[in-house]
C-alpha cells in the first residue's frame, strides 16, 4: 500500500518534469470543451495505455519494444494530421483520405457520442508517445518489474504512477479550460486558439519523432523533482536499490528481508567447481553465500578476502559458495563465466544464476551481498558492499567455533591486492557508475541525446561538466548495451576518481578491437590502467572489465577519451575506484 502512494505520488510529480513538454499540447488541444467527455476520457486513455505499455516492456523482450515503435510512429502520424487540422481548417474538407477525415473528425468540437470514443483513443496515441523522465520512484517500479516478473502488482503500480500524472494534468486542464473560454469571448479569437494549438501540436510531434522528449529534455530542469522522490524511496523503502558502492552491514536478527534458513539451490543453471550443492549436502559447514558477478568491480575487489578465507578456513568446516547472478547478457554465458572463474583463480564452488532463482529466493537487492550461514542451516549475518572485512572474518571465526566447539586464531588475514582487486580511493570517488545502454543511462551529453535502437551518428560537446559523457561516430543504443558501427568511434567521459574501468566486448564475431585511451588530451603515461600501456594503447579480446586508468599522483576533475580503431565493440558500463 505504501509503495502504491509512492508510486501514485511520483506521477504526480511529472507535471514539474521537462518531459512533459510534448505530451502537453495533444492534452491541451481539447481543454475548451466538456471535460467529461473530452479531458476526462483522453487521461483515462493515457494513463491505461501507459500502464500497459510499461508493463510489457520490462517483460516482454524484444517484440515488446518493437510492438511500440510501431504504436508511436502511429499515434505520431494521427497526432500530425490532428494538429494540421487544428492549423488549418479548410484541410479536412479539400481532403478525403480515411485517415484524414479522422483526424478532422478527433479535431472537431463535438458534443455528440463518438466524442468520448474519440478522446479515449487521442489518450492511448498520448499514452504510447509519453516517456516519463524516470526518476528514483519510477526506476523502483521498473526494477522491481524486470526482477519479479510479469504481474498484477506491477500493472497496478505502474496504473497508479500514470494515475498520479493524470491528476496533475487534470488540474492544469481544467484550469486552461478556463482561460481559453475567457479567451474565446473575444472576437475572432476560438480561429487563433485553434492555430496556436495545432503549431504547438506540431511540434510536440518533432520533438518526439526526434527523440528529444528522452534525450535534451531529461537534462533540462524545471524544477528538479529527483531529490524529493529519493528521499521520499530512502524512508520508505530503503531496501530496494540493486547495486551499492558504499558498505552497509547487517545483522540479520534486526531484518525480515532474507529468509532465516538457506533456500533451495535447485534453481542453479550450472554449477563450477563442484557438483550440485543442497541445503541438505551443506549441513554441518558454516557457509559463506557470495552474489558476485564477473564485470562488477565492487565484487572483483572482495574476491582476494574471499578466496584468502577460503583458503584459510577450508580444513576447518567452511565453505564459500560463489553465486554468480548476471548482469549484462554476456555474463549469462557459461563458457564466459568458466573462463573468469578460472582467470580470476576461484576454486571453490561457483552456482551460475542466470534465472535470478537464488537472488529471488534470497529476497538480495545487492552485488556484492555476503551471507554468512551457521552449521544448522541459519542465516546468522550477512554484508551488503565492499569493506568491513575484519568483522566478516570474526563472523565466520564465531561460526566455526560455534560449530565445532574449538577455538580458532583470532589474527585476521592478511590481503595484498592489486590491479582491479585492489581496494578503491572512497575518499576521492566522486563519480557515479554510469551506464552506457539508454534503459539505465544518466548524464548523456551528446547532442539531440539518444535515438534509441536505432544507428545514428553521435557528436561529443568540445567540454564536459563533471560527470557528463558522451558518444562520437556511429552507434547503435540499446537498453543495455551500445555497438560501434563506423570504423572508428570514441567515448568521452569527464570523471574525478583514481581509477576508471570500462566494461567492454569485442565484435559480435569475437574479433579484437584495438583502442587508444587519453587523459584531457594526452596519452595517460603512468597513470594508465592494467589493460593499457604508457600511451594509451589496448586491445578489447573478450567480454569483461577493462581497467583503464588508474592516476598515480592526485586527483582531480579530468577528460577521459577511449577511441576505437575498429568497428563491432560493445560497451556497457563505466565503474570507478
Amino acid at each position: 500500500m505504501l509503495l502504491l502512494f509512492l508510486a501514485y505520488f511520483g506521477g504526480i510529480l511529472t507535471i514539474l518534469s521537462p518531459c512533459i513538454l510534448p505530451v502537453l499540447p495533444f492534452v491541451f488541444a481539447r481543454s475548451d470543451q466538456p471535460f467529461r467527455k473530452n479531458g476526462l476520457p483522453l487521461l483515462a486513455g493515457m494513463a491505461v495505455t501507459f500502464a500497459l505499455v510499461a508493463s510489457l516492456a520490462t517483460v516482454g523482450g524484444g517484440w515488446a519494444v518493437r510492438a511500440n515503435q510501431f504504436g508511436r510512429i502511429a499515434a505520431l502520424v494521427l497526432f500530425g494530421i490532428f494538429g494540421l487540422t487544428l492549423l488549418f481548417s479548410s484541410l479536412a474538407e479539400r481532403l478525403s483520405r480515411p485517415l484524414v477525415q479522422l483526424g478532422s473528425r478527433l479535431s472537431r468540437n463535438s458534443d455528440s457520442g463518438p466524442s468520448i470514443v474519440n478522446s479515449f483513443l487521442l489518450g492511448i496515441g498520448t499514452g504510447l508517445l509519453w516517456a516519463p523522465c524516470a526518476g528514483p520512484i519510477l526506476g523502483l517500479i521498473l526494477t522491481g518489474a524486470a526482477l519479479g516478473g510479469a504481474s498484477a502488482h506491477t500493472a497496478i503500480l505502474l496504473f497508479a504512477y500514470a494515475a498520479g500524472a493524470a491528476t496533475s494534468l487534470t488540474l492544469a486542464l481544467l484550469a486552461g479550460g478556463r482561460v481559453f473560454a475567457a479567451m474565446k469571448r473575444s472576437l475572432g479569437a476560438e480561429e487563433w486558439i485553434r492555430r496556436i494549438l495545432g503549431v504547438a501540436i506540431l511540434v510536440g510531434v518533432v520533438a518526439v519523432a526526434f527523440g528529444l522528449d528522452r534525450g535534451v529534455l531529461t537534462r533540462i530542469s524545471l524544477a528538479s523533482t529527483s531529490n524529493l522522490e529519493q528521499r521520499l524511496v530512502d524512508r520508505f523503502h530503503p531496501a530496494k536499490q540493486q547495486k551499492i558502492v558504499i558498505n552497509q552491514t547487517i545483522d540479520i536478527t534486526d531484518t525480515d528481508a532474507a529468509p532465516t534458513t538457506l533456500p533451495d539451490l535447485s534453481g542453479a543453471t550450472a554449477w563450477i567447481n563442484s557438483p550440485p550443492l543442497t541445503p541438505a549436502s551443506l549441513r554441518g559447514k558454516v557457509v559463506l553465500v557470495d552474489f558476485w558477478t564477473y564485470s562488477c568491480i565492487n565484487c572483483l575487489r572482495t574476491l582476494p578476502y574471499v578466496k584468502a578465507w577460503y583458503a584459510k578456513y577450508k580444513d576447518s568446516g567452511f565453505v564459500v559458495l560463489g553465486v554468480h547472478t548476471p548482469e549484462f547478457p554476456f555474463e549469462k554465458d557459461e563458457s564466459n563465466v568458466r573462463k573468469a572463474v578460472h582467470d580470476l583463480g576461484i576454486l571453490y564452488p561457483v552456482a551460475m544464476d542466470n534465472d535470478y532463482s537464488i537472488w529471488q529466493s534470497f529476497n538480495n537487492q545487492y552485488w556484492p551481498a555476503h551471507y554468512f550461514i551457521d552449521a544448522t542451516g541459519r542465516i546468522r549475518y550477512h554484508q551488503f558492499g565492499e569493506g568491513n572485512y575484519d568483522q566478516s572474518e570474526a563472523w565466520i571465526r564465531s561460526l566455526l567455533e560455534e560449530a565445532d566447539h574449538q577455538p580458532i586464531s583470532a589474527t585476521p588475514t592478511s590481503v595484498a591486492a592489486t590491479g582491479t582487486e585492489a581496494a578503491p580511493d572512497s575518499n576521492d570517488v566522486q563519480s557515479p557508475e554510469t551506464y552506457i545502454g539508454y534503459d539505465r543511462a544518466a548524464n548523456f551529453a551528446s547532442p539531440g541525446g539518444f535515438k534509441q535502437d536505432t544507428p545514428q551518428e553521435y557528436d561529443a560537446p568540445a567540454t564536459l561538466t563533471l560527470n557528463q559523457w558522451a558518444l562520437a561516430g556511429k552507434w547503435k543504443d540499446e537498453e543495455q548495451i551500445a555497438t560501434l558501427l563506423s570504423p572508428t568511434g570514441s567515448i568521452v567521459y569527464r570523471f574525478h576518481a583514481r581509477d576508471l574501468h570500462l566494461v567492454l566486448g569485442p565484435s559480435k564475431d569475437g574479433k579484437p578491437i584495438r583502442f587508444r585511451v587519453t587523459i584531457d588530451g594526452k596519452a595517460p603515461g603512468a597513470d594508465h590502467g592494467m589493460d593499457t600501456d604508457a600511451n594509451g594503447y589496448g586491445t578489447v579480446t573478450e567480454n569483461r572489465l577493462y581497467q583503464l586508468i588508474r592516476q598515480q599522483n592526485g586527483v582531480q576533475d579530468r577528460t577521459f577519451r577511449i577511441e576505437f580503431l575498429g568497428p563491432g565493440v560493445r560497451a556497457y558500463s563505466f565503474t570507478f575506484g
